[in-house]
């Protein structure tokens, strides 16, 4: 039933924006691991309006049940059931993917954690994979607004590791090239990378 499955507003918000643009990147992928599959619900939308692709939801064990429910309920072919995968705790899934996508979870991971997630990523991906990174940045050091930077101290102030800059997303990327940035609404980004 609708109201037992996990909600995350910002999902429904920006569901659309993420769809607009890996129409386009991912035209040429087969097969795509979602990093941190949240609530599953842009797994459950996303799979759905790509359906030449296989979508591969993971996270930590805790969210399963939640992306599991959304699955169930839209039984769409194309989306598969949740893998464990926590940065830094497992190894990287055994998939053939050509594509990796992943939404608001640079800035709830520590500064170590993201380093990792670009390394694996990096290594992992085939030549010319695409690797779509969703959320709030900084550039230069600079935050692109001032709700931005008020909502970066309250996430150290609760634990979380705060924004990552793009230049230091660049020098952990390895073989990624960053081949765009787009500006998306509530002053977040799309980042994506191709592997060299």
């Amino acid at each position: 039933m609708q109201h037992e499955k996990p909600f995350s507003q910002a999902c429904e918000n920006n569901k659309r924006v993420i769809l607009s643009v890996l129409e386009r990147v991912f035209a040429n992928c087969r097969q795509v691991l979602e990093i941190g599959s949240g609530t599953g619900q842009h797994a459950v939308f996303l799979a759905e309006h790509l359906p030449h692709l296989i979508w591969h939801t993971s996270d930590q064990p805790q969210y399963h049940e939640g992306i599991s429910a959304w699955l169930e309920d839209a039984y769409i072919e194309n989306v598969k059931p949740p893998i464990a995968f926590t940065i830094g705790q497992d190894t990287f899934p055994n998939l053939d993917v050509d594509g990796v996508f992943t939404a608001n979870t640079a800035h709830i991971m520590q500064k170590e954690e993201v380093r990792l997630l670009m390394e694996s990523v990096a290594s992992h991906l085939p030549q010319n994979g695409i690797f779509c990174q969703y959320g709030p940045f900084k550039h230069s050091s600079k935050f692109t607004s001032e709700s931005n930077h008020a909502f970066h101290v309250s996430l150290l102030e609760r634990g979380y590791g705060g924004y990552r800059d793009i230049n230091e997303l660049k020098a952990w990327a390895g073989e990624l090239s960053l081949n765009d940035v787009i500006d998306m609404p509530a002053n977040n980004h799309m980042l994506v990378w191709q592997k060299r």
